[in-house]
């Protein structure tokens, strides 16, 4: 098996990736049902190309292999870079008993797969945050990933990502990357960090800077700036606010709306960035315009009937993608859009959506306009309960309170799809991500405001980018010597 997999690999192996195979190989002959893999690796280290030539060699034995990542986008880019077909978790591990709008049907499903291994990549963004009124299944999602597959028949998991990134909103590290949290399953867990950088790092200064924020991570440097090295490299560049508007014009024209990303510390930030873009680089003068990008950010259950999303693993969807519900984090163009109204102190219109993630699946909907320039990642609690009364408010023929209840859970409304622009995002909502032009604006930052947290944000937003970084009004304080004399030259 380690040699089909050095053979499918392609490239000449570092010790740390022969390593690797050997362990993926024994793993794989492992015995005891009970064991998992965990493969973290710093960006550029080869762990893509690793998991590719291992999804290569287990097809090719006829052996089942199941790709998953925690978002549409994450699973999007995993697809392409193994040629296999790839899933969201969520949409994989979780069934919806009887559609009724109502989240609280999205329970566990049953892993009906014999001796399959199920790989996870951005395992980083795996949360296990439980709370009460969870969507879907117990609310912990890597609780119900590892039931999910160790109940199936001789299947097992491995687990793949990079601990230097983001974790997810509301937890301290990534416990799925986390061995004692792994171990408390009672699992057997076999790991390797791969710390090698494959491409010379002379090559590519994105790479270079990531692995220095990596080391600043390791040995607890983290709270002076980051001195970012510039010179001599082609794909990480400081750009001045008023060279901005024509870098993202070309950007724009060179990878077009899906291949440029503006990434932020903020909302309010990002908010500032979609207004700027929609003016006067993309010339769309209306609030919402046919070929606009936009992200959803609540999860929604309704416009997204099961019938019509088809079943997992649909013929046709290059990326293997399908979806029962649209998801917060999904990006969509809009195709049509009619009927703007006001109705409940609320702006509504309908639209035509088509998800790119997802084979480009088209779904008619009603939006909610008012979330399009909020400062509030999406409608405020109070926001929310507003709506909810005047909704209820709506259906005084029914007397009953579960009767109202259900109409008010049906209501078009009530369930209106909460979007944002997507020309620029948080760097939670890019996580997972990749893009061939990635902006990078840090906004105001002072010394006291340095954690690891900072560098981790630094660190993913830089390594979004596969093509070129734009660091934009970049103080002088975060550049080494060097970079600061190529300002002044």
């Amino acid at each position: 098996m380690r040699g089909l997999i050095l053979k499918n690999f392609g490239f000449r192996p570092t010790k740390e990736q022969e390593i690797a195979t050997e362990m993926m190989s024994d793993f794989l002959f492992q015995r005891n049902a009970d064991s998992i893999f965990v493969l973290r690796g710093y960006a550029g280290t080869g762990k893509t190309s690793l998991v590719g030539a291992l999804v290569r060699s287990l097809v090719q034995l006829k052996q089942q292999v199941v790709l998953m990542a925690p978002t549409g986008r994450a699973a999007k880019v995993f697809a392409q870079h193994a040629a296999h077909p790839a899933y969201t978790i969520h949409r994989r591990i979780y069934r919806q008993k009887a559609f009724t709008g109502d989240m609280s049907d999205f329970l566990q499903g049953v892993n009906l797969m014999h001796h399959t291994l199920f790989i996870v990549d951005e395992a980083s963004m795996i949360a296990n945050a439980g709370g009460g009124g969870a969507a879907f299944g117990s609310g912990c999602l890597l609780d119900d990933l590892i039931q999910y597959v160790y109940s199936g028949e001789g299947c097992r998991l491995m687990l793949v990502g990079d601990t230097a990134q983001l974790p997810p909103v509301g937890e301290e590290e990534s416990p799925a990357l986390a061995t004692e949290v792994l171990e408390g399953y009672g699992l057997q867990v076999s790991e390797l960090t791969l710390t090698e950088v494959v491409r010379q790092l002379e090559d590519s200064g994105i790479l270079w800077n990531a692995t220095q924020l990596r080391r600043m991570l390791a040995e607890d440097e983290v709270y002076a700036f980051p001195q970012l090295h510039l010179k001599g490299f082609a794909d990480i560049v400081r750009l001045p606010g008023s060279e901005l508007i024509e870098a993202l014009e070309q950007a724009y024209y060179q990878c077009g709306k899906d291949g440029t990303i503006v990434v932020t510390r903020s909302n309010t930030r990002a908010n500032v960035y979609n207004k700027g873009i929609r003016a006067r680089i993309l010339d769309y003068d209306s609030e919402l315009c046919s070929g606009d990008q936009v992200i959803v950010v609540k999860n929604n259950y309704h416009w997204l009937k099961p019938e019509e999303a088809g079943a997992p693993g649909a013929q046709g969807a290059p990326s293997g993608q399908t979806t029962s519900f649209i998801a917060n984090g999904d990006v969509a163009v809009v195709r049509r859009l009619r009927a703007e109204r006001e109705v409940h102190g609320f702006r509504f219109a309908d639209i035509l959506l088509s998800f790119p993630d997802y084979d480009d699946l088209e779904v008619e909907a009603t939006a909610l306009l008012d979330t399009l320039q909020s400062e509030a990642p999406a409608l405020t609690r109070q926001q929310q309960e507003v709506l909810f009364q005047h909704v209820w408010d709506d259906y005084p023929e029914l007397t009953t309170k579960r009767d109202r209840m259900k109409a008010v859970k049906e209501d078009p409304y009530f369930n209106a799809l909460q979007i944002k622009y997507a020309y620029a995002v948080t760097c939670h909502k890019a996580q997972g991500g990749q893009w061939e032009r990635v902006f990078v604006d840090q906004g105001y930052l002072t010394e006291d405001m340095l954690s690891p947290d900072y560098f981790r944000w630094l660190y993913t937003a830089l390594t979004r980018a596969t093509d070129r970084v734009y660091l934009v009004n970049w103080p002088r304080q975060e550049l080494d010597s060097e970079s600061q004399q190529l300002m002044d030259d």
